[in-house]
């Protein structure tokens, strides 16, 4: 019987520590950190950073935490907790490097959404709780989809991270990124994961929130049409909806959102060099639409 117990033992851990795709690690303001955890434990470690729970995942033989870092985070020595059962609270440091982004004005033609009412800011306090609870959403996951597709065809407009100024009045960094397309183009689930919200919203517009494992959440924002539902699995191209111009825009396009821990990062670590190639080439980098930009 203790063979057999021991067989069993040997199977879960080369299960749980089989090869699995992880983020390029970048550890930069805005980017992902993966960090080796010097711990041997059969269980899935528990781990916390600016005390959110953290995404861990077995690669390459041993448990990895997988940390998205906030975009207004200093250079320097940072830490995570980590809690194994059976033993004793560790710490582990890891730095992050300097990143400077930089700075995109955009005109918009609506004033509301640069100066919005009183009546639009009790809206917009509503709408923000229920995004801010979508992307702060942790679910206990094994197996988390970390080699995303690109969930629309066309070029990049705006990278993630931008300082933007919008009417001569400087606003949070780009916590996306933009994907230039008509309007109607489809939108497709770049992984697989579970629809956690639907809405139509001040600043986003017609937005889907995808729940991937593990505090991994990804958002589509200023959709034509939503074509799913709450509480709905997709699959890897799943029709989320259609590129629109609702919300703050300037122009039709996607506004894509990835947040980690409920950090917000930069999508392009979760392509594949492959994906990344496919992004670069000619018929995607040509120069995007000036108006195809958000407000996010």
């Amino acid at each position: 019987m203790r063979h057999v117990v021991i067989f069993f033992a040997a199977l879960f851990s080369a299960a749980v520590f089989a090869a699995q795709p992880t983020p390029r690690h970048s550890p930069v303001p805005g980017g992902i950190a993966v960090i080796a955890l010097d711990t041997a434990a059969a269980t899935r470690p528990t781990v916390h950073y600016q005390n959110n729970r953290v995404m861990v995942v077995g690669a390459a033989g041993r448990w990895q935490a997988v940390v998205g870092i906030p975009l207004d985070t200093a250079p320097g020595e940072q830490t995570l907790e980590i809690t194994v059962p059976n033993a004793a609270p560790q710490r582990v440091s890891f730095s992050v490097q300097a990143k400077e982004y930089e700075t995109q004005r955009l005109s918009i033609d609506n004033k509301r959404m640069v100066e919005p009412t009183a009546k639009d800011l009790v809206r917009i306090q509503k709408e923000t709780k229920v995004i801010q609870t979508a992307l702060r959403h942790f679910s206990e996951s094994n197996e988390v989809p970390l080699d995303f597709a690109v969930p629309v065809h066309g070029p990049l407009s705006s990278p993630f991270g931008l300082r933007r100024v919008f009417n001569d009045q400087p606003r949070k960094p780009h916590s996306g990124l933009d994907l230039a397309a008509p309007k109607g183009a489809p939108v497709k689930a770049p992984a697989a994961g579970t629809v956690i919200a639907v809405g139509d919203y001040f600043f986003n517009g017609k937005t889907v929130v995808l729940d991937h494992g593990q505090g991994l959440i990804s958002m589509y924002s200023h959709l034509d049409r939503i074509k799913v539902k709450a509480g709905q699995h997709v699959t890897p191209a799943t029709l989320l909806g259609t590129v629109g111009m609702t919300g703050r825009v300037t122009g039709p396009h996607l506004h894509w959102t990835v947040s980690l821990n409920d950090t917000r990062v930069d999508p392009l670590l979760l392509f594949s060099e492959q994906t990344l190639a496919q992004l670069a080439a000619p018929e995607n980098a040509k120069a995007a639409p000036r108006e195809s930009k958000s407000g996010e």
